[in-house]
């Protein structure tokens, strides 16, 4: 139902605060915006409004803003307009235009080409409209002169867009897997730093890969190994790798690279109550703690060459009975202190050396952070049960008999004090190849 309401007879403030009372909830539309400024030119002189004392004009403001529409911004500029010039007028003279260079007939020229191209990159794209002139189109005289920059401009259009089949740039991946940013864990251990090492390529073969996570405030370390990278191997080592931290795991961060950044992950992550995060574009150093680890630990004890993945079960079980509990109770890591100069700049001092074990000891109250199940003696107990060199040797007789299965036949394995591994020339190749 439409109403035609004629307000003539609304001259004094009490009929216009009964008329806002009644019209509570009311909405009036239907004058377009020349009939908006007429009428609000109208209403000003009828109420003689510019005399009016301010709290006259509140309830007149109101009215104006009900019948029009406008917003109080928008109102108070017009009322501004009428005092000043005497009238309400559109301001589109007073704006300034460009002139119009590229046509209707251009722009539809241009997603031609574009329809034809598949939609290039604007220097392609300007590159063909400019030998499309050479060639004797004299269609693309304009166009073969036009910037491009302002090709993106016109591909934005209405009259491109209707033309175009392809109405969108090309747009790079995007996941919605996890929250881009360096990880804050306040001091607090649980906040893993995760990536994936690859134990090189032999003749096309892909060896095995470590998985390495490390706690960013203790430095406590964990590592596993599986035959491939892929959601099925993952997530089971994954989440039994976690369950090997003492302390509650509250953070997961790694990189872009799809071993993670996947349905599977995530929903395991999500089932443990684990936040999910993945570095920054062009931050280097958002994961730079676990990838020195893979330097300083993976590299340094497993080498560079090429281990095939039927040995992955092997080298798990060795990380899980030896090299993890090396790593956390008896291999001291550097613990950096920052300071900042009268310049602001940070500076990194390495002073303190402990072990991981040392390190989670040294928070106030450690015992709020364990895992239920785990107790502050058990963990007191494994650091006792050896020497650092005493366990140090364990482990490299482990290890010195891992590698006696794990290299090829041919292979030249002995002790000096630690572990010396004489490769074949075929391994050299190999070792070549992954650096």
């Amino acid at each position: 139902m439409t109403l035609d309401m004629n307000d003539s007879d609304v001259i004094t403030l009490d009929q216009v605060e009964k008329f806002l009372k009644a019209a509570q909830g009311w909405k009036f539309k239907g004058l377009d915006r020349e009939g908006k400024y007429q009428w609000l030119e109208r209403a000003i002189k009828r109420f003689e409004y510019h005399e009016r004392r301010k709290k006259e004009k509140k309830p007149l403001r109101r009215y104006m803003m009900l019948i029009t529409g406008f917003s109080k911004a928008q109102l108070e500029r017009l009322i501004k307009q009428q005092l000043g010039t005497g009238g309400i007028k559109a301001a589109w003279g007073l704006r300034n235009k460009f002139q119009v260079i590229y046509t209707r007939e251009d722009i539809e020229l241009l997603a031609e080409t574009d329809n034809l191209h598949e939609r290039l990159a604007g220097p392609a794209t300007k590159n063909i409209m400019e030998r499309e002139f050479k060639f004797g189109d004299t269609r693309y005289k304009r166009l073969s002169g036009i910037s491009v920059s302002h090709i993106y401009n016109l591909r934005e259009s209405p009259s491109y867009r209707f033309k175009a089949l392809t109405v969108s740039r090309t747009k790079s991946v995007q996941v919605a897997i996890g929250k881009r940013g360096k990880p804050n864990p306040n001091g607090k251990p649980g906040h893993l730093r995760v990536d994936t090492v690859h134990q090189g390529d032999l003749d096309g073969v892909k060896g095995v890969h470590h998985i390495n996570m490390v706690d960013e405030v203790t430095q406590w370390q964990i590592l596993a190994c599986v035959e491939a990278i892929s959601e099925s191997w993952l997530e089971d080592v994954l989440e039994a790798a976690i369950l090997m931290f003492p302390f509650v795991i509250r953070g997961f961060h790694s990189d872009n690279g799809g071993e993670f950044i996947n349905k599977q992950v995530a929903g395991m992550l999500g089932e443990l109550l684990i936040k999910q995060s993945k570095s920054r574009a062009g931050r280097c150093n958002d994961n730079a703690l676990v990838e020195g680890k893979n330097g300083s630990v993976i590299r340094k004890h497993m080498g560079h060459w090429h281990i095939a993945r039927r040995h992955a079960d092997g080298i798990h079980r060795f990380y899980m009975e030896y090299f993890n509990i090396y790593l956390n109770y008896h291999r001291p890591c550097g613990f950096a202190t920052i300071t900042v100069d009268e310049k602001g700049k940070r500076h990194r001092t390495y002073k303190t050396y402990q072990t991981p074990y040392q390190a989670f000891r040294g928070l106030k109250k450690p015992e709020q952070y364990l895992r239920e199940g785990v107790t502050i003696e058990e963990l007191e107990k494994t650091e006792k049960a050896h020497s650092a060199n005493g366990f140090a040797k364990l482990m490299q007789d482990a290890k010195y008999k891992l590698f006696r299965e794990v290299l090829p036949k041919g292979t030249k394995t002995f002790r000096n004090g630690g572990l010396v591994i004489n490769i074949t020339t075929e391994h050299r190749r190999a070792i070549s190849a992954s650096c």
